[in-house]
């Protein structure tokens, strides 16, 4: 049996299993996935790019270094064709069901588009059958489904394209906070008692050293992290302190009953002393007045333990209740201090730049969200200038700059009629991205410093620079990022979906995935439904 490498030339325990899974399937149903084997290796780090062939029916997954997976698909059939365009991940499912055709299963779906475009395991005849959908291997899916993130981005070109690394000084660097009004908090956060931004609240460099969002979120997990340790700390008070009221009550009741008894034994004797005094004998009458004295020394004795005792417990409850007060001041403050951590946490999130020469203008969003829109100055627009992606991989010098990749849709961008190298013939290698087209769509481009500086503000690793002829489809809207699809190639598996909304709504969702089609109300949900997935 053929041994399965990764990239570093060692051999790939998650191949091989990929490998297992496929051979222990059956022959006639999985023939074509056993050769998904043959182009599989091992992840060497986290997927940042998802590129699928439609002419060569296959996905290569790419990390910040390369080439770490493939695998045949089946995509969108005459009619139903998978979109050209650029994609994101936006939920994930590992057990999805259809709405048709006796609740079909959709293992392991990612979700491209609202409207039912997915990756997910499937048949795979050897050509394009599925109705819009990316059908992938069993073994590769489950596989990949294991590794990716939301917001992976996935781009379908007509014939493949493979990214090279970029450079240039128009692309984004990290940059100090800028903002004049920085992110709004969770809804649940306290309003702030002044109406200062919070940017103002999360500084945690040095007067004279730039704030930036990552080092604001290291402060501010440090910060939470002390914070959740003082939380902790206050809980144990408050057991301990708790234990010693406890115990502080078990005395005092102790005490109380001593003191009841010896003031009992008292009572006995000075009933003795009160009765005919003249019939006791000398020796009655010193024995009891003997009893008398040792009476009267217990009873001083338990209520001066009593009232020791009491004493005792009434610092125990008033100790047991500052610690109650402090627990709680001490959660709120932990409370807090997550809350800012995680708003600055969410400020380092990749960010998607789309800048588009049909509506002169540049889009960011992050974390599937807008957070800025501006006006861009594009030379010559009435000149083609393609779609190109540009990748930021990670930090390099410090974390003072970003290494990037770029991905152009066709081999020459501004002419995507132009035939690819291999034109639709399986088995070649993909065509490289052109630099030099790369730059000139860069360099045509001028965007307002201001708005420059706001996204350095925001730019990290993940980050994604879209350039493109295109305007954003109609599929970008609530919780997605930039969704562009080629206008001159087919849109089958776009156009027979209907978007009612924006919104994920269970109620108003149109049907998703392979098949297509709203569920009547009536038809049962597979086990029980619910949740977002429940009415496809």
């Amino acid at each position: 049996m053929k041994q399965y490498v990764g990239r570093v030339g060692l051999p790939s325990a998650c191949a091989l299993a990929l490998l297992l899974l496929t051979v222990a399937a059956p022959a006639t149903a999985k023939s074509r996935e056993a050769r998904a084997s043959d182009e599989v290796s091992a992840a060497v780090g986290p997927p940042v790019l998802a590129v699928v062939a439609l002419s060569e029916q296959h996905v290569t997954i790419y990390d910040a270094d390369g080439k770490i997976l493939r695998a045949p698909v089946s995509t969108g059939q005459p009619g139903y064709e998978t979109p050209a365009g650029i994609y994101s991940v936006l939920e994930k499912n590992r057990e999805h069901y259809s709405n048709l055709y006796d609740d079909a299963s959709m293992p392991f779906m990612q979700r491209i588009t609202w409207s039912g475009i997915a990756l997910h395991a499937g048949q795979l005849p050897g050509h394009p059958a599925s109705h819009g959908c990316i059908r992938l291997p069993s073994g590769f899916a489950e596989h990949l489904f294991g590794i990716t993130k939301l917001g992976l981005r996935v781009v379908i070109v007509r014939d493949d394209m493979r990214p090279i690394g970029f450079a240039h000084a128009a692309l984004f660097k990290p940059g100090p906070i800028v903002s004049d009004v920085a992110t709004t908090e969770p809804a649940t956060a306290p309003p702030r008692l002044n109406a200062e931004p919070i940017a103002m609240h999360l500084g945690a460099a040095a007067p004279d050293a730039p704030r930036t969002w990552r080092a604001v979120a290291a402060a501010k997990k440090a910060e939470a992290d002390a914070a959740a340790k003082v939380a902790e700390d206050a809980r144990r008070a408050v057991v301990s302190a708790n234990a010693e009221l406890a115990r502080a009550a078990r005395t005092l009741r102790m005490a109380e009953s001593v003191k009841r008894k010896a003031e009992e034994q008292l009572q006995d004797v000075e009933s003795a002393l009160r009765g005919d005094v003249d019939s006791l004998s000398d020796e009655r009458k010193a024995k009891l007045d003997e009893a008398m004295e040792k009476a009267l020394a217990r009873v001083e004795e338990a209520r001066a333990k009593f009232e020791a005792a009491q004493s005792d417990s009434n610092a125990k409850l008033a100790a047991a209740a500052a610690a109650r007060d402090a627990v709680k001041a001490a959660i709120d403050a932990k409370d807090a201090a997550a809350r800012e951590a995680r708003t600055a946490l969410a400020k380092t999130a990749p960010v998607s730049v789309f800048i588009s020469r049909k509506t002169q203008r540049v889009y960011v969003r992050q974390g599937f969200q807008p957070i800025l829109e501006s006006e861009v100055t594009i030379r010559d627009p009435q000149a083609e200038i393609g779609t190109v992606i540009f990748t930021a991989l990670n930090y390099t010098d410090d974390a003072a700059d970003l290494r990037w990749n770029a991905l152009a849709m066709y081999p020459d961008p501004t002419n995507p009629g132009a035939p690819g190298r291999h034109g639709g013939r399986r088995g070649g290698e993909p065509r490289l991205t052109d630099a030099k087209a790369a730059r000139s769509a860069l360099e045509r481009i001028s965007i307002p410093p201001d708005t420059v500086d706001r996204i350095r503000e925001v730019v990290s690793p993940g980050s994604a620079v879209i350039i493109s002829d295109e305007a954003l489809s109609n599929e970008t809207g609530k919780n997605t990022d930039f969704v562009v699809v080629m206008s001159g190639e087919p849109q089958g598996g776009i156009k027979i979906r209907r978007r009612n909304s924006d919104s994920p709504s269970v109620s108003r969702r149109d049907p998703y995935g392979d098949y297509g089609y709203r569920r009547p109300p009536s038809y049962p949900r597979p086990y029980g439904g619910g949740g977002l997935f429940g009415l496809w």
